[in-house]
């Protein structure tokens, strides 16, 4: 064969062929931006929102180290620092166990010492002032500055409370700097200077292997030169500078990663590596739905161009390369487009996401990162260029005979051209119904487009309506509000000296609309138990039993206890003779039976003074002996101090019994139904005016981000959906243009033996209903059964979910659907004209 060098006469074809279909080209165009815009969107939308939720996490973790070294010594720090696998390593030391202010009795403050490490890794940014250098200089976030009274002013004087060792210290410094306090990170923090730390030498000895207390202690927040393999490089660390990662070893350090970073999180198993590449499949058929049609129809109205072409010798591969070259060259349009509107889109978007997270307050920050482009950009021209493969081959295959022949719908005509004869006359129904059955394939691919925006928007309301508030709200609060301490709330309960109060308690039970409610009474280092292994290497007492904690509760509390295996026979517990052992539940509520200390049926012996670890054998010393009746959980967080090795549960008259001074924890209680809002109320007054140590916590809180969740699911399910629907709508609009371009002599024709433009129209319309009607049939058997097999399973697997079919969106969007369906083939129509009949009927198609 020889070989022509036509590649000009190739390109020339093309380019003029595409000057010549201005509308193929704007419709296309669109199409292309709109498949980019859903790709950057979703893109910048994903990686924005881990940027950001990976930052807030990070400033609630503390830091942006990627692991951390707990409680060193000043030997132990200098033994680790030096390792090859650190890039840097910030030394932070805490300087006081508690600063005991009273203006801090609500919010928790820390009194720190960071190097210039730490404060970079720290996120200190100093808005005025300098870092601390003398001794009597610090720095504070100004939300701590606020609560102490403190003027946002270099040099103004502070007085600080410190718990050190036991005693406490009251010491005066002076203001050298401030930095904006974090909306993430919710307690207070205070920084002395390296001078003060070394002035206090002796005072900050760490004794925290002795007798648990934190004042003095190091943490070292480790860099590495990447985030992959965490906890890899921090074991290596440990070891290899000469240390064990066994609890129970002597020379143990305490360690873990920064759980903020995504590497430590991100989950590869196979599911979710299938949840993504559907998703993104999915995006693509939306995209390759509209583009393919698009050049199909091109194609099929040029058919008669790509038959002349193959009678003057053009190759397959060369048609091929025309209809190619157009749609690369739509690409350099619609791509870029699509890339800015998607970025600008899913920025917007990102800050309502966060707003319904619980970073609600972070600071949000999109910064354009390229991977977002280049993804959206790749997986948009890819797309394009899969859709062009088919309706490529239908141009390089057609024979010019055919395409001579051509009408819409009929390429492909071999043994099919059969008279339908009726009875019923030319009615406008069936005749729509004919004209769509013409190219079933177009019609096909028209519905599924406008059903998968529809299909899309059904799911994300059914993952919103199966949210369960009751499941959600049980997992934080058993009963409308808890009352107790603040020391409670910030998990610093530890017995008498921070006890609910019945003033309290009676004042609660004295408001209108209160209707039950229930002491909890534990106290922290009362209670052991007799020593039966040590894995985890809890400290024993003086005669060697291990630390336990033991809750009493009245009837409410009690009752609202969840069985996990066992019998929960309340008579039985009042016996005196039966116990509970507490079993914490993880995210999708399922017990760690592997942290059960004991067999249901098996005898324990709860003994009680147990005092410190250094406790006198000479104390007050009684054994009360119980049997196991079974295992249970409390969704409520139980925030009392200090370790335990076992948790059991009594009823509050047993409990009493066990200890010489029982102390309040909390108070729980349920009010009427509609005065939740009254009821808070009067506990803000209260414990603003005349109880400030007392504090309490509502479902209110809760609420609002079960509401904020629900309403993240439906904005990007929605958000989606809109984009899916306007490139379905595109679609449908499509079709009809060509459908009524294409058939504009067939149109004559009918006019020409009587047709009204009335009646031409009324077909159009009902070619359109037959669109709708289709849409809906398919959207409903699409969206049911994504429904079943996709919403009903990631409901089962989510703790908070419980699975509602809905079906109601669908139903909801049927009016603006039918709007459309009448609305555009009357549009296009109307558009489309302005000539006679004669000269349509002069017009070659």
């Amino acid at each position: 064969m020889i070989k022509v060098k036509n590649n000009k006469a190739v390109r020339n074809l093309s380019d003029k062929s595409f000057k010549v279909n201005k509308t193929r080209n704007i419709i296309a165009i669109i199409a292309i931006a709109l498949t980019a815009l859903l790709f950057t969107t979703l893109f910048t939308m994903g990686l924005g929102t881990m940027e950001n939720l990976q930052r807030a996490t990070m400033r609630l973790a503390g830091g942006d180290g990627h692991a951390v070294l707990k409680s060193l010594t000043d030997e132990e720090f200098n033994r680790v620092k030096d390792h090859p696998l650190i890039k840097e390593i910030a030394y932070d030391r805490l300087l006081s166990k508690k600063v005991t202010n009273e203006q801090f009795l609500k919010r928790h403050t820390e009194f720190w010492y960071y190097d210039d490490v730490g404060l970079k890794q720290g996120f200190i940014e100093l808005e005025k002032g300098h870092k601390p250098v003398v001794e009597n200089e610090v720095i504070a976030d100004s939300n701590t500055l606020q609560l102490l009274g403190i003027p946002l002013k270099e040099g103004a004087p502070l007085t600080l409370k410190l718990e050190i060792h036991g005693k406490e210290v009251q010491r005066d410094f002076i203001l050298s700097g401030w930095w904006k306090s974090d909306p993430v990170f919710y307690a207070g923090q205070i920084f002395a200077s390296k001078a003060y730390v070394d002035a206090h030498a002796e005072e900050l000895r760490s004794t925290y292997k002795q007798d648990n207390d934190w004042t003095g202690v190091i943490n070292a927040y480790i860099m590495f030169d990447n985030s992959l393999n965490l906890q890899e490089k921090l074991n290596k660390v440990i070891t290899e500078s000469g240390y064990s990662l066994d609890k129970n070893a002597p020379n143990y350090i305490d360690n873990n990663v920064n759980w903020s970073y995504l590497s430590t999180n991100f989950s590869s198993d196979p599911g979710t590596v299938l949840v993504l590449a559907t998703g993104l499949l999915l995006i693509m058929f939306t995209g390759y739905l509209i583009i393919y049609n698009i050049f199909q129809i091109s194609v099929m109205r040029d058919i008669r161009f790509y038959g002349l072409l193959k009678t003057i010798g053009t190759s397959r591969k060369q048609i091929r390369r025309i209809i190619r070259r157009q749609a690369l060259f739509l690409s350099l349009i619609g791509v870029p487009i699509g890339l800015l509107a998607g970025f600008f889109v899913g920025k917007s978007l990102i800050p309502l996401l966060m707003n319904n997270s619980m970073y609600a307050n972070a600071e949000v920050t999109v910064s354009p990162n390229p991977w977002i482009f280049i993804g959206s950009a790749l997986f948009a021209v890819i797309t394009v260029i899969i859709s062009t493969f088919k309706p490529g081959r239908i141009a390089a295959a057609v024979s010019p005979v055919e395409a001579v022949r051509y009408v819409d719908g009929g390429a492909k005509t071999k043994g099919r051209n059969k008279l339908k004869k009726s009875t019923n006359g030319a009615k406008m129904p069936l005749m729509a119904r004919a004209n769509l059955g013409r190219n079933k394939k177009r019609t096909t691919l028209v519905v599924i487009s406008l059903s998968l925006s529809l299909v899309l928007l059904n799911t994300a309301f059914t993952l919103s309506q199966s949210m369960d508030l009751d499941k959600f709200l049980s997992k934080f609060h058993d009963t409308d509000f808890l009352i107790a301490h603040a020391d409670y709330f910030q998990e610093d309960f530890t017995g008498p000296d921070n006890a609910t109060t019945e003033s309290y308690i009676q004042a609660v039970q004295a408001q209108p609309g209160y209707k039950e409610g229930g002491r909890l009474y534990s106290d922290s280092n009362v209670l052991t138990v007799e020593y039966k292994e040590n894995k985890e290497g809890y400290e024993t007492d003086a005669r060697g039993n291990l630390p336990a904690v033991a809750y009493g509760l009245e009837e409410l509390p009690l009752h609202r206890l969840q069985l996990i295996d066992g019998e929960l026979d309340y008579g039985k517990l009042a016996s005196g003779k039966y116990i509970l052992e507490n079993i914490q539940l993880d995210d999708n509520n399922k017990p760690h039976m592997e942290y059960a200390r004991y067999q249901v049926g098996e005898k324990v012996t709860l003994h009680n003074y147990m005092g410190t670890a250094k406790a006198s054998l000479n104390q007050e010393y009684t054994s009360h002996e119980f049997t196991v009746l079974g295992h249970v959980s409390r969704r409520t967080n139980l925030n009392i101090a200090g370790a335990s090795y076992a948790d059991f549960f009594l009823p509050a008259d047993i409990y009493k019994t066990l200890v010489k001074q029982p102390v309040v924890m909390s108070y729980a209680f349920n009010v009427s139904e509609g005065k939740e809002n009254t009821m808070e109320s009067f506990l803000k007054s209260y414990t603003e005016t005349k109880e400030p140590v007392m504090d309490y916590r509502s479902k209110s809180t809760v609420m609002i981000q079960f509401s904020g969740m629900q309403n993240t699911i439906v904005m990007i399910g929605g958000t989606l959906s809109v984009i899916i629907g306007l490139i379905g709508i595109l679609n449908f609009a499509n079709a009809i243009l060509t459908s009524i371009l294409t058939r504009r002599q067939e149109f004559a024709i009918l006019q020409s033996i009587g047709m009204a433009n009335k009646q031409l129209k009324t077909m159009l319309i009902y070619e359109g209903l037959y669109y709708v009607l289709g849409t809906s049939i398919c959207s409903i058997l699409l969206g049911s059964l994504f429904s079943v097999l996709v919403a009903k399973p990631l409901s089962n697997v989510m703790w908070f979910m419980s699975y509602h079919f809905v079906v109601w969106p669908l139903i909801a969007v049927l009016p603006a659907l039918l709007a459309l369906g009448i609305g555009i083939p009357l549009a296009i129509y109307s558009l489309s004209g302005g000539k006679s009949i004669v000269e349509r009927l002069r017009t070659a198609e």
